[in-house]
């Protein structure tokens, strides 16, 4: 039974880590003069940068859709691994997910709402890789403990405006590329049923 809601939760997880890169890839393509190292993720949805909000289409909607789909994915897949009795690592996998979803559906124009959600993404996602060290066999044990405290250590530099060059975009990505290696790795590694422990 835990073994079967695992394989489906990384199944979930799989896809929307995925779908998410391959959705937010278009997006940056279809952005006029978008720049990875000037532009944050979220512009894709809306720009706020300047004193006006822009939204440019279709990157804006590929982009909502695209992590509220991504979102949904961890909180399922969250709740799946939960109930496999996993819970520490199911309860932040939520937590991460419902922040994604909060990402699509309170965008840039939301002002400190969106900042809230994303903190959230970021925080309880670089959390939930880190706990995911008693889930899995080494080598991913210690790969997403490690991506994890990448993702802790990357939000705490943009938090403080300490960008190493790489511009507010490019430090984001540090924090958001990690992120997405480890849902997709993680996704990959449940399908295969390569848990610590041997599960009924």
């Amino acid at each position: 039974m835990a073994r079967d809601l695992l394989k489906t939760a990384g199944s979930l997880l799989f896809v929307g880590g995925a779908e998410f890169l391959i959705a937010m890839t278009a997006a940056e393509a279809l952005f006029p003069g978008y720049s990875v190292s000037g532009n944050r993720i979220s512009d894709l949805g809306a720009n706020c940068a300047g004193s006006a909000c822009a939204i440019e289409q279709p990157s804006a909607g590929i982009f909502d859709v695209s992590v509220i789909l991504l979102g949904l994915a961890g909180l399922a897949g969250g709740y799946l691994i939960f109930r496999s009795r996993y819970r520490a690592v199911g309860i932040l996998a939520m937590m991460g997910g419902l922040g994604a979803m909060g990402v699509g559906i309170f965008p840039e124009t939301t002002g400190v709402l969106h900042l809230i959600v994303s903190f959230i993404t970021f925080f309880f996602t670089g959390l939930s890789a880190i706990t995911s060290y008693r889930l899995f066999r080494p080598p991913m044990s210690y790969l997403g403990a490690g991506l994890g405290v990448f993702v802790l250590v990357a939000l705490a530099l943009y938090g403080s405006s300490t960008y190493l060059g790489l511009g507010p975009g490019g430090m984001e990505r540090m924090i958001a590329y990690p992120a997405l290696i480890w849902v997709v790795g993680a996704g990959a590694n449940l399908m295969g049923a390569q848990q610590r422990q041997e599960l009924p």
